[in-house]
């Protein structure tokens, strides 16, 4: 019996994006969907039947009928065509989803570690959003196993990166930092927004930029912008920076 088998299910062909649901609405979405066609373009899946208009229609449908006011919204483009290894030739097709979700549960004393699994710069899915994400999960799942909520990861050059999910900041004095995108760090859309509206030093740094700093703070659409209160066993005393205030406050429920 022969089975359709596509790109997307054999080796994970697709990219994605997650965005943050402020008041029913989607945070700073043309960030989103730039980052989607530019990724889309590097891994040369074609999205062009969808129109930026359409596919935000589409969100704001969902996140209507799924009576989000704040939470989380993920959308993806999967490679549906043919895998030309083992069922070449065929239709070239590329599907969407999207989903919606509350917000992500942060606990109050967030401990950050440090993975031993490595960020390689010269990877070609190294600043994509792919739905190949196995690498991060490992390392995720490696450092929840030993009981912190996060990890820092390095690259090959041993340069601070992000971590498993989320793009890293760091204070020291009054300065801001965050890792440049030379260093293999995803170019986050909250990142982005923080870049647009503090004043922050983009680095190439090792880990001794973390054990010394006053403050470290983790940013992603999906767990927002939140402060670190132990890296590697050492406290990190509230900071009450002004990073913390970026992003629009959720409404107390009714």
């Amino acid at each position: 019996m022969h089975e359709f088998v596509s790109a997307d299910r054999l080796y994970g062909k697709g990219i994605f994006t997650t965005l943050a649901i402020f008041d029913g609405n989607p945070f700073v979405w043309e960030k989103h969907w730039r980052r989607l066609t530019d990724n889309a373009a590097k891994l040369a899946i074609d999205i062009s039947e969808y129109d930026e208009e359409s596919v935000a229609n589409a969100l704001a449908e969902i996140i209507s009928k799924n009576q989000v006011a704040t939470g989380r919204a993920r959308i993806t483009f999967s490679d549906e065509s043919p895998s030309e290894v083992w069922d070449g030739g065929g239709e070239t097709k590329v599907g969407l989803s999207i989903i919606t979700a509350g917000p992500r549960s942060i606990p109050d004393n967030f401990k950050l570690s440090v993975s031993p699994h490595r960020v390689n710069t010269t990877s070609p899915l190294t600043g994509i959003k792919s739905c190949n994400y196995l690498e991060h999960l490992l390392a995720f799942d490696e450092g929840r196993s030993r009981g912190f909520d996060e990890a820092i990861r390095f690259n090959e050059r041993g340069e601070i990166t992000s971590t498993c999910m989320a793009n890293v900041f760091w204070s020291k004095g009054e300065k801001l930092f965050t890792p440049s995108l030379k260093t293999g760090c995803l170019a986050g859309t909250t990142r982005e927004f923080v870049l647009e509206n503090l004043e922050c030093e983009e680095v190439e740094a090792e880990i001794k930029a973390l054990t010394e700093a006053d403050g470290i703070f983790l940013t992603s659409a999906g767990i927002g912008i939140i402060e670190v209160a132990v890296f590697e066993g050492r406290q990190l005393g509230h900071r009450d920076h002004p990073i913390l205030d970026l992003l629009p406050k959720a409404e107390p429920p009714a």
